[in-house]
């Protein structure tokens, strides 16, 4: 989830780099062309992981609920949250982003 983030928050300075990392951990069946993954956002300035379920080291599934902050259009613009409930499943020994509820 932090690796993720991280990628997000790292967007708009290398597109495809990090477009392409949160496209290589999005599951298949879930995940957007990766070329969405890749256009300009907002500016991410924090993240709270209020909570997890499973996601050991012994798991194949697991939950993580966030709160991200966000600015758009710079530091004049307008703020904003996400509240998620994340879904991620192990496959090959590789945690992917399935889905999840915005609250």
């Amino acid at each position: 989830m932090r690796s993720r983030y991280t990628a997000n928050a790292l967007l708009n300075s290398d597109p495809e780099r990090f477009g392409g990392f949160l496209h290589r951990t999005w599951a298949a069946e879930t995940r957007p062309v990766r070329s969405d993954l890749c256009a300009p956002g907002p500016q991410w300035t924090r993240l709270s992981i209020l909570g997890t379920t499973a996601g050991g080291p012994f798991h194949d599934v697991g939950t993580v609920e966030f709160v991200a902050a966000y600015r758009e259009d710079g530091d004049s613009g307008n703020r904003g949250r996400l509240h998620e409930l994340s879904r991620f499943r192990r496959e090959s020994g590789q945690w992917l982003y399935v889905d999840g509820d915005v609250g």
